[in-house]
């Protein structure tokens, strides 16, 4: 069964209107270049997350840009990140998917391993990237990094303190900024 808020939308269905925003209202699949295999993998994995979308999490291309996606990761329920809406973007490269994209949280993050500018210190994107991640598997990992960081390989090195040290006050943090990301654009 699917989870609605107070007014009877879904978390699905405010997602799809979030991405929808930030997106191009219309993306026109036929003005995309197919001609490389990183557009083709791109076109692939964009129908894939249009028909079959990971719970809480949407993500479309920009402005018929196959290559800069516009996503939306919900906070996991039950974490401190529940109820959250959190922005990203994914920046593609030719070399996709033999290199992964470069991924920003636009939204205001404080975590363990999250940088200040929104980058994500995550193992899939760097090191221990495969060509088998597609665009659902990024932002499901990315999803799940919310509520099990890694403190030891911190981006944020107060945020990996407090969760290490004060988890009471690392919540009181997180839930902050959850509560921002209701209100910000």
């Amino acid at each position: 069964m699917e989870k609605r808020n107070r007014s009877g939308i879904s978390d699905k269905d405010i997602s799809f209107a979030i991405v929808r925003k930030l997106s191009y209202p219309d993306f026109d699949v036929s003005v995309v270049k197919m001609s490389t295999p990183a557009r083709k993998r791109l076109m692939r994995d964009f129908k894939r997350l249009q028909q079959d979308p990971p719970a809480g999490i949407s993500g479309a291309p920009q402005d018929n840009n196959i290559m800069l996606w516009n996503a939306v990761i919900f906070g996991p329920d039950d974490t401190p990140w529940d109820g959250g809406t959190f922005k990203l973007t994914l920046q593609f490269t030719e070399d996709y998917p033999n290199k992964p994209p470069t991924v920003r949280f636009v939204s205001r993050m404080f975590h363990p391993n999250i940088y200040a500018d929104g980058s994500i210190c995550l193992d899939i994107l760097q090191n221990q990237w495969s060509p088998i991640y597609d665009v659902a598997a990024i932002l499901t990992s990315i999803q799940s990094l919310l509520c099990d960081p890694n403190p030891n390989s911190p981006a944020n090195s107060e945020a990996a303190r407090m969760f290490s040290e004060n988890k009471r006050e690392y919540n009181r943090r997180v839930r902050e900024i959850v509560e921002q990301s209701w209100t910000a654009d």
